[in-house]
């Protein structure tokens, strides 16, 4: 039997490479589910983001890191530093030609 359905990796990366505004949501994402303490959900769709737009390579230029070092510290069980991460960061929003607006709320209930 002919599988159904495509995988989910494959059809995230179709739309980020196709859709830059879908790339700039998913990275305004990331950086929420960082700043909400989900660092293994950011790491995540951070990789889905590099992997579809720039490139392991092309970061690791860079940011002056190892592309394999890269994957590590992008991967569910990856531990980048605070200085990596913020590089990777900084790259994306470049590359997506986005920048950062942090708002606090406050918490319901």
């Amino acid at each position: 039997m002919a599988q159904l359905t495509r995988d989910y990796r494959e059809t995230i990366q179709n739309r980020l490479k196709k859709d830059p505004e879908f790339a700039k949501h998913l990275l305004d994402e990331a950086v929420s589910e960082f700043l909400n303490d989900n660092p293994e959900s950011a790491r995540i769709l951070l990789r889905e983001i590099v992997n579809a737009t720039i490139g392991f390579e092309q970061l690791a230029k860079k940011t002056s890191n190892n592309s394999k070092s890269l994957h590590r510290m992008l991967s569910a069980r990856g531990n980048p530093s605070m200085n990596n991460l913020t590089n990777i960061f900084g790259v994306l929003k470049q590359n997506l030609n986005v920048n950062f607006e942090i708002h606090a709320v406050s918490k319901a209930g």
